[in-house]
C-alpha cells in the first residue's frame, strides 16, 4: 500500500487533463504542459497576480512535470 501513496495524495484525477482540453486515454504532451506553465508564469512576473483557478492550475503542472520525472 505504502508503494501507491501518490495515487491516494491526488484529489481530484483528471483535473489536469480537462483543464488543458486533451481526451481521456490520451497522454498529455509535455510541450503543451510547458508552454502552459510558461503563460501562467509570465502572467505572474513582477506586482501581478494570478487568479486562484490559475493558481491552481500551474500547481498541477508542476505535480505533473515532478510526477512524470518519477517514472521508472
Amino acid at each position: 500500500m505504502a508503494e501507491k501513496w501518490i495515487k491516494g495524495a491526488i484529489k481530484e484525477p483528471g483535473a489536469l487533463r480537462k483543464s488543458l482540453g486533451v481526451k481521456e486515454g490520451e497522454t498529455i504532451p509535455k510541450d503543451q504542459l510547458a508552454e502552459k506553465k510558461a503563460e501562467l508564469e509570465e502572467k505572474a512576473e513582477g506586482d501581478k497576480t494570478l487568479t486562484p483557478t490559475q493558481r491552481k492550475l500551474l500547481r498541477q503542472i508542476n505535480l505533473a512535470q515532478t510526477l512524470a520525472g518519477m517514472k521508472k
